[in-house]
């Protein structure tokens, strides 16, 4: 599988609920981020957490956060980041 994004693109992380296992954290979920690095395919979480074989294997990103964008009322200093691997079909194309 082709990965979509790469390193430099501006992502935003899907909000969802879904009623199975997943492994995006929700505190990250709807937030804006810029893709820092591609770590390579990998089986998918979701799936195998259920007994499945885990393909088809998704990209996993490195997604790099400013501290300020995922906190809101964030006070300490504005080059503060977060970096959060995060799985393809978790992230979403953001229009400029």
């Amino acid at each position: 599988m082709e990965p979509k994004f790469k390193p430099g693109d501006t992502v935003k992380v899907r909000v969802g609920q879904p009623p199975h296992h997943f492994r995006t954290p929700t505190y990250i979920q709807g937030k804006v981020g810029r893709v820092a690095a591609i770590h390579g395919e990998f089986r998918n979480p979701e799936t195998l957490a259920h007994g499945g074989d885990g393909l088809p294997r998704q990209p996993l990103y490195l997604v790099h956060f400013a501290q300020r964008d995922v906190w809101g009322q964030y006070a300490a200093s504005a080059r503060d980041t977060l970096f959060v691997d995060i799985y393809e079909p978790w992230l979403e194309t953001v229009e400029h």
